[in-house]
């Protein structure tokens, strides 16, 4: 159960972050700590940054461009990670049943934001012909309370009366509607895929193939060395006996050929890249010199 200092606490950060988003930058408006406060708030932040990154990857291709309204992935993180917590459904589930439908139905309190704002932002510009500064000063801040509650209130009253209703779900989804729970656990995994295709989609990949390939490669080693860091790691005293296991015979394995392989590959594909003009560029250069000798 959510209890009453809870949704108070995530009711006044759902405001803060639409107006870090607009005017501050200081990341707070964002996915992923939008579950890293949620999670601290509902005492599960384990819970929150899983849901928070699961969603960031997810909106990763998802942009604005001009005054184009977009899914709120914060508010709907932190709807997903409360719930989450308080019911214990799987966070895959809480995300793929709440998380993405709650930040695309906040689209339309979006549009009520920039509405307001709007007619907040002509009574600025009247205020300022009538040189009327304190008048001012109350539209201005108006246009911000107006952007605060269309993040506030439909926090407000998912986390107020939502309970019962999530309660509902998570329990039908563990019975009688497993399959669809089991489903919503596929699709809610891959979410941050389909965000990586949307971004892919838009980047100039086939010219810049190679370094995607390094990129990938560079990450699952890094990945693969960071595993290993924390398995060796904890005891400075077994540090030498691990090492020594892990030379003469132990656990330790190399590069594969395939990660070779591809490493080589991509570094060939850049000096192609970089070099496919030079003979080109060099007949011209010498064109031109024997033009010159001739004159």
């Amino acid at each position: 159960m959510i209890q009453w200092w809870q949704i108070l606490l995530l009711t006044l950060y759902a405001g803060f972050q639409i107006m870090d988003e607009l005017h501050w930058y200081s990341s707070a408006g964002s996915a992923v700590f939008s579950g890293f406060i949620t999670g601290l708030i509902m005492g599960d932040m384990a819970t929150g940054l899983f849901i928070g990154g699961s969603m960031q990857l997810t909106i990763l291709g998802v942009g604005t461009f001009g005054g184009a309204s977009r899914i709120d992935a914060n508010s709907g993180t932190l709807i997903a990670t409360a719930f989450a917590v308080s019911s214990g459904m799987d966070p895959e589930q809480a995300l793929a049943a709440l998380g993405v439908p709650v930040a695309a139905i906040l689209v339309y309190t979006d549009i009520l934001g920039r509405m307001a704002n709007t007619f907040w932002g002509h009574a600025c510009d009247a205020d300022v012909e009538k040189m009327n500064w304190s008048a001012y000063n109350v539209h201005y801040w108006m246009g911000a309370v107006s952007w605060c509650l269309s993040r506030m209130i439909p926090v407000f009253l998912a986390l107020a009366f939502g309970q019962g209703l999530v309660d509902a779900i998570t329990t039908a989804l563990n019975g009688d509607l497993a399959w669809l729970g089991t489903g919503l656990t596929v699709a809610g995994g891959m979410l941050p895929a389909v965000g990586f295709a949307i971004l892919l989609r838009y980047l100039p990949v086939k010219k810049h193939i190679a370094y995607l390939i390094l990129g990938f490669v560079i990450a699952a080693l890094l990945g693969t060395a960071f595993t290993s860091i924390q398995t060796i790691g904890g005891d400075v005293a077994t540090v030498a006996s691990t090492v020594d296991a892990t030379i003469n015979g132990g656990s330790f394995k190399g590069l594969s050929m395939l990660t070779v392989a591809l490493i080589g590959f991509a570094l060939a594909y850049i000096y192609y890249q970089q070099h496919q003009n030079a003979p080109v560029a060099a007949v011209s250069a010498g064109a031109e010199g024997d033009d010159d000798d001739e004159l």
